[in-house]
Parts: C-alpha cells; structure tokens; sequence
C-alpha cells in the first residue's frame, strides 16, 4: 500500500478572530487534468486574507461564485505564494518540473496545494524566491495603478494612503519612478519615519496627529493632489474625494477599514469633476509582460526596493494576522511553510 503523503494547511471552519484559524495536516491533493503540484515555499499574507476570515466578503456581489461564501466552510486560507512545480497533471503543456512559479487565487497557506496551470506566473531567473512573494504580484498592481489607471506626470502630487504597507510602499517607489511628488499618510510615528527612511514620500501625514486636508491643502499650495491612492475605504473615502484638484483621480483598491456606502454620483462634479474607479489588476493584465520587463529592470538597478517586515512560520499565522490587522506592520509580511 501507498503511503499517503501529508501537507500542512491553515484553514477556518468559522468565521472569527485570527484564533480561528486552524493548522493541520491533510493529505497532498493530486493534480488533476490542467492542473500542477506546487511545493509552496512562502505566502504573501494579504488583507484579502484577513477578510476572507472574518467573513467580510460572504455578502458582496464580486464574491458571489468564489470559495469565500459561507456555504463553503471550512475553507484553506491564502490569495498569493511563491513554490516549485513537483507533479504535472493531465494536459499541461507550459508547464514543467521544477519550475520557480508564484499561485494566485486561492489556498496558498500551505505546504503543498494543486493549481490550474493557467492561474501560473513563472519567475524570472533573476528573481529570488522572496522578492517574487514580497512584491512580483504586488508591484505589478501599484505599476498597474500609476502607469495605467491614473498614469502619473512629472510634479504631480500624489497622496498615498496606508504607505508603510507593503502595497503603499510599492505604490510610492512607482509614483517616484515617473518623476511624481508623495504624500504618504500613516497611523504613527513609527510608521511615519519609516516612510522617512525609506526616502519614498515628500511629506508624510500621521493621520492621528494631523488634519489631512489641511495638511495636503498646506503642500499644495491650496490646489490638490493629482491622484490619491487608498486601500482603507470607508474611513478615508471623504477626505479623499475633497483632497483632489479639478478633475483629480480617486484610485481605489482595498476596503480594509470597510466599504463605502452608495453615494450621489453629483458630488463627483461638486468637488471638481474627479474622477473615481474602484479596482483590481485584471484589466491590466494585458501589460503583464511590459510590467515584468520594468520590475525586472528596476530590481537589477536597484531601483525598486521591497520591504519585508516580517516572516512568520505556518504555525504562526494567527499571530501574523493579528500583527496585520491591528495596523502593527510597515512592508510585507510573509508565511514560511
């Protein structure tokens, strides 16, 4: 008889705090048709994750058809991650042994996990292997957010919520990399000097000490900023909308202090015909390529730096949740399997 090979997995059977979260060990699935074997090295912890477990996203329409409803508990956490390639289901072609690859979707908190082949990123050879889970996929979203959906200009101002993320990091180094002006908001001290450190924001705005508005007002010289840039949501959204000049962009990606409430589409053309989008990087995708040539290029000269601030083992993802979530991280935290 066979011996059944085992894997570690974080998975919920309820909704809840990061106590909730469970780490056992199951059987190594097998790929079936279209799909590999990954022997997963790192996952990215993302705030989709910690949403995923609190149950945040059980009623939106976007999630509607995915592993996140509640029907479908238990469910084995985890958006993103970086392994190898060990087994090659039926009718994969692009595929092979070996192969360095970042798995996006779903079930990534594990030491192994089947993946269609298509939902495969490979890995530049030039890349390491925490680099590729610290910021491959999320630089590819803040490049996605400066260059495509609101294309930054030389002196543009640019206010950047959450910058001691590892996403408004990234997003910072890209609207400096087109010659743009930062304004990184944080909740601390802490987080405001390191902003500072890393020489990535003009100004920095602890939003606990300070009036953002009349702080952005102050830099601008009373005009604006060209773009915001804001994973929080709810909490921010106002102060956004009135932070920009005419015809200024709102870039929304993230809810992570909940989501906006429905609102008059007026008070777009009140407060200055702005624009606002609420956005993933699918539709740009198909820059993929162009993206990959740039972040390669910019790692090799050294020109993208990505902050990694912590990285916890599996059996510590609660704690990495709860660092997370209570806003106690500057840069990406990763889970090692």
């Amino acid at each position: 008889m066979d011996t059944i090979r085992m894997r570690k997995v974080a998975r919920i059977y309820e909704y809840g705090s990061p106590q909730v979260i469970q780490v056992e060990d199951q059987p190594v699935p097998i790929p079936l048709q279209g799909e590999v074997l990954v022997r997963m090295k790192l996952a990215s912890v993302n705030f989709l994750d910690i949403q995923m477990r609190r149950g945040d996203l059980v009623n939106q329409k976007f999630y509607s058809s995915t592993e996140l409803q509640e029907s479908n508990l238990p469910i084995d956490l985890g958006s993103q991650g970086v392994g190898v390639v060990e087994e090659i289901g039926p009718d994969v072609t692009d595929v092979a042994i070996g192969d360095r690859v970042v798995c996006t979707g779903s079930n990534t908190y594990a030491s192994y996990n089947t993946f269609s082949a298509n939902r495969l990123i490979p890995i530049p050879s030039s890349i390491s292997m925490e680099d590729a889970a610290a910021g491959f996929l999320q630089g590819f979203l803040a490049w996605a957010f400066t260059h495509k959906a609101y294309p930054v200009q030389p002196e543009d101002w640019c206010l950047v919520q959450a910058a001691a993320g590892g996403l408004g990091l990234l997003i910072c180094q890209m609207i400096k990399l087109r010659q743009g002006k930062v304004v990184g908001v944080t909740s601390s001290e802490k987080k405001a000097e390191f902003v500072r450190e890393t020489g990535e924001a003009d100004e920095v705005i602890i939003s606990s000490q300070t009036d953002i508005l009349k702080a952005v007002r102050h830099i601008t010289e009373g005009k604006g900023v060209n773009a915001v840039y804001d994973g929080v949501g709810k909490d921010t959204f106002e102060t956004n909308l009135d932070a920009l000049t005419l015809g200024g962009y709102l870039i929304m990606y993230g809810q992570a202090s909940g989501y906006v409430p429905p609102f008059d589409l007026m008070k777009l053309q009140e407060k200055g015909s702005i624009f606002l989008t609420r956005t993933n990087g699918l539709p740009y995708m198909k820059h993929w390529m162009e993206y990959q040539r740039d972040f390669v290029k910019w790692m090799k000269n050294e020109k993208l730096k990505l902050k990694i601030d912590h990285i916890y083992p599996l059996t510590e993802v609660a704690t990495a949740h709860e660092a997370m979530e209570a806003r106690k991280t500057s840069g990406r935290v990763l889970l090692k399997m």
